[in-house]
Parts: C-alpha cells; structure tokens; sequence
C-alpha cells in the first residue's frame, strides 16, 4: 500500500505508544481517521469534543503517551477550545488533529473556514501546517514538544489535498529525549545546600511537574525522608508520596478550612522548598505565603508567574535538582521537635471528620472505605472536589483524575471513560455534581457503547453549590444557581445502565458493592440537600 501523510502521522503517534484517539469526524478529517486506525489506534465517536479531549487526557494518564483529539473544521475545534485550554493548563500531552481547506480552495469558499492555527496559537505549545513530503519530521517534532519539558497540547492542521498525498516512509531515526538537566554547580547551590544542612523546620511544597519528570516522584520521596521534610502537594500532585505516609500533610489549594492548618506551617518554617510546584492549581490565599529568603525552589521552567518567589531558584530537572542539592548531606533524624507534623495531620482529620449520619462527606468516606486499595477517582468540579481532595487519599500518583488549573465542570465521566479504556482492570469511581453530569449527559450513551463499568456517584442538590456559598458568603441574592431535579437512576437505565438512589450510608453500601461488581455502568444518585457545604470546605 502507498504510504500517505496521514499514514506517517498515525504510525509516528503509535510508535509514541498511543493506542486511543477520541472525536467526532467530518469530511475534512475521514482520511485521518482512517490512517489512525490502520496504524492501530482505535477511534471512540463522542458526542462532543470537549469530552473527547478528557478522554485523551485520561488515557494519558493510564498509559503515559500523549492524548489524542480528532476535531473537524469550524464548529469542531471551536468546540474543543475549552479542552485544549485545560491541556495547557494541566500540563497534559494533547495532540489535536484536525483537517483544513487547501489554501488554493479558500481563496473562493468560505463555509466553516476560520483560522485555526490563530485560534489555537494562545493555549497550545505549538501549531503546525502539514507539508507534503515532511510529516514525519513534523509529527515527531510535535510529539516532543507536546511531551517534554512542562508538558501541553500541540495542534496540527492537515490540509485536504496533503492528508491523502504520497509520502515516502518515514526516516527510521527518532529524535531522543532529551538528557535530564541537573543544576549547575555554583555559589547559589552551595547556599541552598548549607540551608537544608541547618533547617531544623523545613516543608515542602510539590506540583503537579513532578508527574512530568521521570524519576522525581522516587527521588521525592527518598529526599523527605532523608531530611524528615513534611509534604504539602497540589491536589493533581496528590499521590507521589502515599498519604499514610508519616511526612505526607496530604493535598491542598482550594480548601480555605485545610489552609488555616497548613499555611501557618509555612509561616513558622525555616527552610521552605517549592518542587515541581505550580501555583496555578491553587487559590488566593497562596500568593506569597512564605518569606523568599528561606526558600528554595526547583523548577522545570523559570518562575514568571510572580504567585511566590524564592531568593534561592534553580531551573533544571526535577529529579536532578534534588539529588544536587541532597547529595552526600547528612541525613535528619527528626525535624519540628515540637510535634507539628503529627499535630497537622490529627487537625487535618479533625477538620475534615463531620460526623455526619448523610452528607457530601459521609458519602465520600464510605466510598473510600469500600473501593478496593488502587482504585481510581475523578472528580467533577464543583464543591464536592473541594471536600473530596481533602478526604480521599491517594497512594499512587494519577489516581485522583480531576481538572485543577482551569476547573472545568463535566469533566470527570470522560477522564474516567478514557482511563477506564486504557486500564480495564482498573477499579474506578467518578464523582460529580448533578450540574456538571447534566453538562455531559450524552457521553452516558457513549459509556454503554463502549460497555464501561464505570461507577458514578451524583451529589444531587439541584443547586450550583459553590457559586451558591460563594453568593450568601458575599450577602448576593440567590441567583441563576438553581434548577431542577433530574432522575438520574431513570436516565441511566433508559442509557443501558443501572441506575438507583442512595439517600442513606446503608443504602450506598449496598448499591456501591453491587455497582461495582456490575457488568455495565451504574449511576448511583445521593441526593444531599440544600447547604450541605456550609462549614465543610
């Protein structure tokens, strides 16, 4: 068979381990499709692109290569803005594809033709226009970009009249990661050594770029513990210590009543380290919480978000940047003499133990304590993620799915679905607001299509909760945050599912068993009440 454009690009993204591609074709895009799939990457028809490029990103997540969204012209990547933008700000390897009007063609027909590249420029890393004859160069330099460094979404744009053009096969030679850059030695490093040599009070804060650097959630975990340092970790980053751990202080941004435990520990420490850490997860009681001239920071990129700041910063691998600045110092017996990390953990607990017979919390509780060790949660956006990165622990890292940089809503059923295709045998449970399922209703129907035991627990409050807290905690009248109450367990049976409703910790002990034993997805309603966050997060 003569080898085409879009045979190269697919056989390049297979090579990069790629096995799932997600979308909703048009005339434009056929031919690609087509090449992925005699490549060996199946395509999955969505019912938007918004959640299609979530399912690339819980593919991702499973297997470690880059996502894959395939958008057509006009309405389908204006569709997929808001997912792209997330990929950027998440830091998650996308590759959007999606075809374009040859350049000869546009000169007289204007039906769904808008620049695309201009569009995509702001929130990717990246665009690119395929040439005839020089795909492979092009795919594989799109793959490095989308995968190295911080990573993010690169766009590609294949012109009609290029997809299905000839194409010699492509030069065998990949380019190779690049090295892991460690820290120059120099005055600065020294410094920064003799600094954790004395701390007697040091913490550390970590990101979610630790997930990006291989090695560094290893190298992580032998540092603290070297130097007794506690950890602090964004909620994405939640994870890359276990938090049983006796150093973990868990995963924290968004939740004022953990910060009131935790930000103080950052005040009263000597010796604050900024590793992998990108503010961008985190709310504005995070700006600036500690002194600069006690810190260090270890960055994969320079620091020029201006959130905090460190007289002591050091761009160059994770992982490297540890073992440089840790190496051949005596390790710590003890740290915070007077008990402040066991005291955080106990408040940490105490705050977030309600007590409650029913609730947004009791629900989160018994779900931890009945999904076996290893299972998989995403969570929507809303109030119910504030609460749950706070109760559910995590003991790998990529196993609390969620949007955090962006905080999209209606994202957590795709980051399931995708994960779920791509590690069957994973156990899993999605957790979202009843606004946020109803933003991704149709995707049920994809669910049954791809005959996913998913399990999915509704908080159902008929209110935007959060926006709804937000309103009465600035004296706002109630206003455009409330709607109806939809029957989710009706709508999951007439979907092909299993649909019931839990309104107590029986009844969800029971229906959790039984779904998650299940042969198909199974929608578990819990209707919680009005104000059932106030004083919670």
């Amino acid at each position: 068979m003569t080898l085409t454009t879009v045979d190269i690009i697919a056989q390049r993204l297979f090579e990069a381990g790629c096995r799932h591609a997600f979308g909703i074709p048009g005339g434009e895009v056929l031919a690609m499709m087509e090449a992925l799939a005699r490549a060996g990457i199946s395509f999955t028809l969505t019912k938007h692109e918004n959640a299609a490029g979530f399912m690339a990103e819980g593919t991702h997540h499973a297997n470690g290569a880059p996502g894959i969204l395939l958008a057509t012209v006009g309405p389908g990547i204006a569709n997929a803005f808001n997912v792209i933008a997330n990929a950027q700000q998440d830091r998650v390897p996308l590759i959007v594809l999606s075809g374009c009007i040859d350049e000869d063609t546009q000169l007289s027909f204007t039906h769904q033709v808008f620049d695309h590249k201009a569009v995509m420029a702001p929130i990717t890393k990246a665009t690119f226009t395929a040439v005839e004859g020089a795909s492979d160069l092009m795919i594989d330099k799109a793959i490095a970009i989308a995968t190295d460094g911080r990573a993010g979404p690169v766009y590609i744009d294949i012109p009609i009249r290029i997809a299905t053009a000839p194409h010699a096969a492509a030069n065998a030679s990949l380019r190779k990661p690049l090295a892991a850059i460690a820290p120059a030695p120099s005055a600065q490093l020294q410094d920064a050594r003799a600094k954790l040599a004395a701390s007697a009070r040091p913490i550390m804060v970590a990101g979610l770029d630790v997930l990006y650097d291989d090695g560094a959630a290893i190298e992580l975990k032998a540092f603290i513990e070297q130097f007794q340092i506690p950890l602090v970790t964004t909620y994405k980053a939640k994870g890359i210590l276990p938090e049983n751990h006796p150093l973990a202080l868990g995963g924290h941004g968004l939740s004022p009543r953990s910060d009131e435990v935790v930000l103080p520990m950052f005040t009263n420490a000597d010796l604050v380290l900024a590793i992998g850490y990108d503010p961008i997860e985190m709310r504005d009681g995070w700006i600036n919480p500690w002194d600069p001239t006690k810190a260090i920071e270890i960055s994969t990129i320079e620091n020029t978000h201006y959130v905090h700041h460190a007289d002591l910063s050091f761009t160059c691998s994770i992982k490297e940047g540890l073992k440089a600045l840790g190496d051949d110092l005596e390790p710590k017996k003890t740290s915070w003499a007077g008990g402040e990390i066991a005291q955080a953990q106990q408040q940490l607990i105490e705050r977030f133990n309600f007590e409650e017979s029913w609730g947004p919390a009791k629900i989160i509780e018994t779900a931890r304590h009945i999904a076996p060790r290893g299972t998989i949660a995403a969570a929507d956006t809303g109030a119910h993620r504030i609460l749950l990165s706070q109760i559910w622990q995590c003991h790998e890292p990529r196993s609390l799915l969620q949007s955090t940089g962006l905080c999209t809503m209606g994202c957590a059923l795709p980051l399931a679905m995708g994960y779920k295709l791509a590690k069957p045998d994973a156990p899993m449970i999605v957790f979202t607001g009843d606004a946020g399922l109803e933003m991704v209703l149709g995707e049920l129907a994809t669910v049954r299509d791809l005959k996913l035991p998913l399990v999915i627990i509704v908080f159902v409050d008929a209110s935007l909760a959060l926006i709804e807290l937000k309103q009465r905690g600035t004296q706002r009248a109630n206003l455009g945050v409330d709607f109806g109450v939809t029957d989710f367990a009706k709508v999951a049976i007439a979907l092909g599912g299993n649909g019931v409703v839990a309104s107590s910790d029986a009844d969800l002990e029971k229906e959790l068993h039984q779904a998650l034993a299940a042969d198909r997805f199974t929608i578990i309603a819990t209707p919680i009440g009005r104000k059932a966050y106030d004083n919670k997060l």
